[in-house]
């Protein structure tokens, strides 16, 4: 049965490790009170799952029927999670609606300290986070990625950028007036399948913009979530006096949590990373249901390559492309090449991704995550060859140490070269977001080089999907053309790292199938509030308000 056990600030992160077991033992986190349960979501060793799939694997599945000893199974699991059930659930988002008009009357610059206070908690914690996420699946260089797009997002520059436009105050007559964004309320956040850690830090940074929280942790790798909720967020919280409620965190299957969430009363927006087809439908049913969704789905970002770019500095940036193996929404996805120089990048990327190699996840430079349903993958592959793109490197399944096989968990990663831009998308991996460890290059038709730029930006502009674009080039003139019209796209980068993470600007975010409807570069901060505006009067006739300018511009009239 369920137990109920208050807890909050440094408690909540000792009490995670005070088990009678080795490794950490999550509750769920609701109202400050730890929510156990008898069902469990165990993280196995991804080293573990390398070495022998189908033991591991069928050890995590006796584990959470409870037909096996946790403590037995201490050498492969690196934690586990409660499971919640429906009532845990819907008690998470009341619990937020308690907190929610308590912890927005708090002052704008303690809830930023809350940020700083979780950059401060990543800065010291930022080994064992990175080797929490390696456990869980992520290779060296992704974790460590991660964690840096981290310390930008709660960077001291991001946060006063957002806290500026969060409150305006204007001395106008006998008036003060203020713009500011008001907080919508209750926020569900609902982290992906590949990266939840991360994003669940991103997706709780409306916190300081004065909404509260909810949190669905996945059940493929909730342990990275519920650490940096637990050891990260809700120490900063408690420090800042948060009423309870303000943070709620568990682990649950997606689809109920979301239909929960749905037809709840007490939740007002919903932050949705995931699929397209899921998150637009999703759209629509926040729609209906009153609700304001917030979608970050695939990404199928183009870089453009020009004549006179800097082709090892590009090629290093495209590279990029197998970070993770492809699973990652904001990696590059497809190269626009200038005709002259085709074949030198060309050359130089085959190069450089043959140097790329598989390994264990905490191998220093790993860079590849193993793939256990590629069968996707080699359609894509074999898509492309039947309708005329040339193989450069890859596509081939590899065994941890390299060694090409039929039965390895990692792909090789893959260059594809497509000559013609008029029907490249007619091939699938060039018209959808892939998630695999895949490029294709597209090598358009000849032409002057003015005719080239306008059908190469035409190309990213009539992009579907909307998430990053970047453009390599010595030329201002062509960077300014780039700038100017690409209106695709949360973020556009120039001569610079495709997946790089900046202060001050948007790490997410983006138009059309990355980001729906409503589409944008993405500040958690701004988009889970709303703009009013108002006015505090001193001296001032009712009258005299309501004619206001048109009465002194009408006297003007009839002096004349």
């Amino acid at each position: 049965m369920e137990s109920r056990t208050g807890i909050s600030g440094q408690a909540v992160f000792e009490a995670s490790y005070s088990s009678r077991l080795a490794f950490p033992d999550y509750a769920s986190l609701i109202a400050d009170c730890e929510e156990t349960s008898e069902k469990h979501v165990y993280t196995v060793k991804t080293s573990a799952i390398l070495d022998d799939v189908f033991k591991t694997l069928t050890l995590k599945r006796k584990l959470e029927r409870g037909t096996v000893d946790p403590a037995e199974a201490e050498d492969f699991v690196v934690g586990r999670c409660a499971l919640a059930d429906d009532d845990t659930i819907a008690r998470a988002a009341r619990s937020a609606a308690e907190a929610a008009p308590l912890w927005r009357r708090v002052p704008l610059e303690r809830r930023l300290g809350v940020g700083r206070a979780i950059r401060e908690r990543l800065h010291r914690h930022h080994a064992h986070f990175v080797d929490l996420l390696i456990a869980e699946g992520n290779p060296r260089s992704l974790a460590e990625w991660q964690v840096a797009g981290l310390l930008e997002i709660f960077s001291e520059e991001t946060l006063r950028l957002c806290a500026a436009q969060l409150e305006q105050h204007i001395e106008h007559g006998n008036r003060r007036m203020t713009l500011r964004r008001v907080p919508d309320g209750v926020v569900a956040v609902n982290p992906p399948q590949n990266a939840p850690a991360s994003s669940a830090l991103f997706g709780i940074t409306p916190l300081l913009a004065g909404n509260t929280v909810v949190v669905r942790a996945p059940r493929s790798a909730p342990l990275g979530v519920m650490y940096a909720m637990r050891e990260l967020v809700a120490p900063a919280l408690a420090e800042a006096g948060a009423p309870p409620g303000t943070l709620n965190v568990f682990c649950s299957r997606p689809g109920p949590t979301i239909k929960s969430w749905l037809e709840s009363p007490y939740i007002d927006d919903i932050f949705f990373t995931g699929g397209v087809s899921t998150g637009l439908q999703l759209e629509q049913d926040c729609v209906t249901h009153g609700k304001k969704p917030i979608l970050e789905l695939a990404g199928n970002d183009a870089v453009l390559i020009w004549r006179d770019a800097d082709l090892e500095a590009a090629c290093e940036a495209l590279v990029e492309c197998f970070f993770g193996s492809g699973q990652i929404c904001m990696v590059p996805n497809q190269v626009l090449v200038h005709p002259a120089i085709a074949d030198r990048l060309l050359e130089r990327l085959r190069l450089t991704t043959s140097l790329i190699r598989p390994g264990l996840p905490e191998d220093p430079g790993a860079l590849l995550s193993p793939v256990l349903r590629s069968e996707r993958f080699f359609r894509y592959v074999q898509d492309a060859l039947e309708k005329g793109a040339g193989l450069v490197h890859g596509a081939r399944r590899l065994e941890t140490d390299g060694t090409p096989s039929d039965t390895g968990l990692f792909l090789e990663p893959t260059v594809l070269r497509v000559d013609g831009l008029e029907r490249c998308r007619e091939i699938e991996a060039v018209a959808e977001e892939t998630f695999f460890p895949l490029l294709p290059v597209i090598v358009p038709e000849d032409g002057t080089d003015e005719d080239l730029l306008n059908r190469m930006l035409a190309h990213v502009n009539s992009n579907p999907y909307g998430l990053r674009n970047s453009l390599w080039t010595a030329d201002p003139k062509v960077a300014d053309r780039f700038v100017d019209e690409v209106s695709n796209g949360g973020l556009l980068k120039v001569n610079d790292s495709h997946i790089g993470f900046l202060s001050y600007l948007p790490t997410h975010g983006g138009t059309g199938r990355t980001g729906g409807v409503f589409g944008e570069a993405n500040y958690p901060m701004l988009r889970t509030t709303h703009l009013q505006g108002v006015s505090r009067a001193e001296g001032v006739r009712p009258r005299e308000a309501v004619f206001g300018a048109y009465a002194e511009l009408a006297g003007t009239d009839r002096a004349r």
